[in-house]
């Protein structure tokens, strides 16, 4: 059986969609580890068999254009592959870039994993900058209508979305929340006086936790909990939440997940600002692929680092990511698929996307 046949064997297993598509994918996940980069071209001249690379072209070409990616089965999918259990830690964030005259600015919403943010829904932005407070609620109510309230752990964000809007938003649907706000925004002390988040938090020293023990309002109208601490830099980290936590720095800590995804998803992993899709709905069907192919990576290179632990270098951190370490050898085993012993590995790598 050949690696394409296992993988769509493999993906069948979990995808209702027709023998056409699912041969698609398979040829274009793999096709993508080899060339780790978004250029369709690149990864049309790597789709094998018979075709032509421009043939291969046009077949991605018309998956982006005509196939309706049925995104909440990918959600279930990705959830599946990643064995992510809820409640979820709900991390919402921006990325955007200019290729040529084009500018892209995705709201993306992810699920917090191990140590990369799955992403699960994307909302396309006709402008530059931050996303408003309609958007933001937007891509919560799409996630609810994929998933029920409960699943979410609590929502995590940086202080562009700490406005008055959305926590009304996020209050009103009773969801918690751990957000960063600006030092300049207003909060009350101890006694109730109204001052700025920087004052109520001037004496902590770096890398000092800081818990406010009671509760505090935010604008003069959120009754919310604080907690910061000062960094490396000098500069105030200043949370807040509507539920009391003693860990909120270290739940928030997960946000930066999401600023992991988008490196993988970029110039880290597969060149996604290399991209020279323009139409938003084409673009997000990529995006969809790239999780799948995001996921795969970093599973196979979990199961690497668990067999063979990555280096550490003097700075104590890994000399590669788990989700580099699993792309490198993807992008070996089918560059190289007549090395001898290769097949077996091959395999194990194929089955990782069987969801067991």
């Amino acid at each position: 059986m050949t690696d394409s046949s296992l993988l769509e064997r493999t993906l069948k297993d979990n995808l209702t969609w027709n023998k056409a598509r699912i041969k698609f994918l398979a040829a274009f996940l793999i096709a993508l580890t080899q060339t780790r980069n978004v250029n369709l071209m690149r990864v049309a001249a790597k789709f094998g068999g018979r075709a032509a690379s421009d043939s291969s072209y046009k077949r991605i070409q018309r998956f982006l254009r005509f196939f309706d990616l049925p995104f909440a089965e990918l959600a279930d999918l990705l959830i599946k592959l990643m064995k992510l259990t809820p409640p979820f830690v709900i991390v919402i964030d921006r990325t955007e870039w200019k290729f040529g005259s084009k500018w892209h600015n995705i709201l993306t919403l992810a699920i917090a994993s191990e140590e990369v943010a799955i992403p699960i829904l994307w909302r396309f932005l006709e402008k530059k900058g931050c996303s408003d407070d309609e958007e933001r609620k937007q891509i919560i109510e799409d996630y609810l209508e994929l998933f029920p309230l409960a699943s979410i752990g609590y929502v995590c964000a940086d202080r562009e979305f700490a406005s008055l809007k959305w926590l009304e938003f996020l209050t009103a649907e009773k969801i918690p929340y751990r957000l960063r706000i600006k030092a300049n925004h207003e909060l009350t002390d101890k006694r109730g006086k109204a001052m700025k988040a920087r004052k109520l938090l001037q004496t902590a020293r770096v890398g000092e936790a800081v818990i406010c023990r009671r509760w505090r309002k935010l604008w003069g109208t959120y009754r919310v909990c604080v907690s910061g601490r000062r960094r490396a830099d000098g500069e105030l980290l200043i949370l807040i939440s509507n539920e009391p936590s003693p860990q909120m720095l270290a739940e928030y800590a997960r946000r930066w997940q999401i600023e992991t995804l988008f490196g993988c998803l970029k110039s880290r992993g597969f060149g996604l600002e290399e991209t020279h899709l323009k139409d938003s709905e084409r673009l997000k069907k990529l995006l969809g692929l790239l999780a799948i192919a995001l996921c795969w990576s970093w599973l196979c290179g979990k199961q690497i680092s668990q067999l063979k632990p990555i280096k550490i270098k003097k700075h104590r951190r890994r000399a590669k990511s788990i989700f580099r370490v699993g792309l490198d050898a993807l992008e070996q085993v089918f560059s190289n698929p007549a090395v001898k012993g290769q097949k077996k590995e091959n395999n194990t790598f194929i089955l990782l996307l069987s969801c067991t």
